[in-house]
């Protein structure tokens, strides 16, 4: 089946940018405190093991990852990089022993990055055939 077989309705399209929209602008203004480094950011970070030299750079590689994933060409690029960066924040969670909800909610972003790419964008789900109409 190729990625043309794949029709995404106006309905469809719409709902995929409604659910992208929550995590990225969560993930905006996540890598955006991290390069403005208020006392909370600061303390929850170093408190993950981090020190805070490193603090501007992951809220960079973040950012980079949310520009990716918001231009048409580089989307996919984009999700891998935020699901990555996801990734090593549930390790630094587990790390520290945190909280269940800081893993649920970390996965919760992925989920909503990839579920509004999946709605919005034939090629993903040509990929990742979870429905077929």
């Amino acid at each position: 089946m190729n990625s043309g077989d794949h029709k995404i309705s106006t309905q469809q399209m719409w709902a995929g940018r409604v659910i992208s929209a929550i995590p990225i602008l969560f993930l905006l203004m996540d890598g955006g405190m991290k390069l403005f480094k208020p006392s909370f950011v600061v303390k929850a970070t170093t408190e993950l093991g981090f020190p805070e030299s490193t603090i501007v750079g992951i809220g960079i590689v973040l950012l980079i990852g949310v520009v990716l994933h918001l231009i048409p060409r580089t989307a996919f690029l984009g999700a891998l990089l935020i699901t990555a960066y996801l990734g090593g924040a549930v390790a630094s969670k587990v790390r520290v022993g945190a909280p269940l909800f800081d893993f649920i909610f970390a996965f919760t972003i992925a989920f909503l990055v990839w579920g509004g790419f999946w709605l919005r964008e034939r090629r993903v789900r040509a990929i990742l055939p979870f429905y077929q109409s």
